[in-house]
């Protein structure tokens, strides 16, 4: 991906001379849709702030082929023997076998992140990928990376991978994924509000009929939106079939992503509302009544945002059981282990629809924010998002910030937010 936004430059007072805006450097990884999804969101709200933002794929910085490769075994592990990418998932949830993982990716994608994140206005460089996280980590205590590193944990659980040695400071999308994260070695674990894109937002009665009716769904229906991220992976036929036969009266709307596979298939069953790539899913969340996923990903950062209430059903292994668990203790969806579990998660879920929850949940400190204070950029910070709304509001935000262990001129430093502040419910 590698692409370079620049914008213009700033002019110092009284001097004539123009000085460069800060850079930041996202590494991400097209390894589904969710890692890119929260970089493209930090890159828009860091440029907001008058960032110049550098994105790299963590697979383009491999060599040749080799992260095409990559990432076609994982998704062949899922779909077609997932039962692989557990007994794999499970093998590297300890330091030793996470260790070999980064030495091994160090030596092949090293040297291009090193060229990637270096440049004398780079002022800070964010992961949203584990194994861009294990080699910026490596670099970073041998020196190689002078800019402080910052992991953005993309999962509520957290896998021994995202705890890479040399990370200055991660950012966790609820408590239950921060105490995960001190638990597995992560260092200066702020909780954020999950970064989605501001479409996602409550439904009202006059979008959810505008939706519905953009979709062609009943008007009078219940609908239960099934996902299995940009892959459409999992058992979602079976979970068609199961969400049916425990509530006849719901109508399942499907997304498969990019499994055209799984889409002739669910049209060829009778399935009326199965789709593809869906570029508009902030109006399918608003037209439905509750969310049935798998995963636990960004899909479910964005029902959050959208007041959705969500059910976990048949897990895909791996990080969507562990997600699953993390998502259950944190109490953002409810999660059916099993078939004769799933019709009293379908009616909570409806009940949650009717009487939405969203006021309970409690977000947590602004990710771009916690950066900008953490780079010692308190002027921009007054630029970003809640500052251009409402300057008060801005301050307020900036006060709330988590502030990590480094030194910063005393003018940069916010106030602390209490360390319970959670990102969700």
């Amino acid at each position: 991906m590698g692409r370079l936004i620049r914008i213009p430059r700033q002019r110092s007072a009284g001097t004539g001379a123009t000085t460069p805006p800060p850079r930041a450097v996202i590494v991400s990884a097209s390894v589904g849709a969710g890692h890119d999804a929260v970089a493209e969101q930090l890159a828009a709200r860091l440029e907001e702030a008058g960032m110049v933002v550098d994105r790299h794929d963590f697979l383009d910085l491999m060599p040749g082929s080799t992260g095409r490769v990559f990432v076609g075994s994982y998704h062949g592990m899922i779909s077609r023997a997932p039962w692989t990418w557990k007994l794999l998932y499970g093998g590297m949830d300890n330091p030793r076998m996470a260790g070999i993982q980064a030495s091994l990716f160090t030596a092949l994608a090293g040297r291009s992140i090193r060229r990637a994140v270096q440049g004398d206005t780079t002022r800070m460089v964010i992961a949203t990928y584990p194994l861009a996280s294990q080699v910026l980590g490596r670099l970073r205590l041998r020196g190689k990376v002078c800019t402080p590193v910052h992991t953005y944990l993309t999962d509520f659980s957290v896998h021994q991978l995202w705890a890479a040695p040399g990370v200055d400071a991660h950012l966790a999308l609820h408590q239950v994924a921060a105490v995960q994260a001190r638990a597995v070695g992560c260092a200066d674990v702020s909780v954020v509000a999950p970064l989605v894109d501001r479409r996602f937002t409550p439904a009202t009665p006059e979008s959810r009929f505008a939706a519905r009716a953009r979709w062609g769904l009943p008007q009078d229906a219940r609908l239960a939106l099934l996902v299995g991220g940009s892959w459409g992976a999992g058992e979602l036929e079976r979970t068609v079939a199961d969400v049916e036969a425990a509530d006849p009266g719901i109508t399942c709307v499907v997304v498969c992503g990019r499994n055209e596979g799984l889409r002739e298939r669910l049209l060829a069953a009778g399935v009326k509302h199965a789709h593809g790539w869906v570029d508009d899913m902030p109006s399918l969340m608003h037209a439905a009544d509750v969310l049935v996923q798998n995963a636990g990903g960004m899909t479910v950062q964005e029902a959050v945002a959208s007041a959705l209430p969500v059910v976990t059903y048949r897990s895909i292994p791996g990080h969507g059981l562990t997600n699953a668990a993390a998502l259950d203790e944190a109490g953002i969806a409810r999660w059916a282990r099993h078939s004769g579990e799933l019709a009293g998660a379908l009616a909570g879920a409806l009940s949650d629809r009717v009487t939405p929850i969203s006021a309970a949940r409690r977000p947590g400190a602004d990710a771009v924010q916690v950066l900008l204070a953490y780079a010692g950029l308190d002027r921009l910070a007054a630029v970003g998002d809640d500052a251009v709304a409402d300057p008060a509001a801005g301050s307020a935000a900036r006060s709330a910030v988590a502030l990590p262990a480094v030194a910063l001129p005393a003018a940069a430093l916010p106030t602390a937010v209490p360390a319970t502040m959670e990102s969700v419910r």
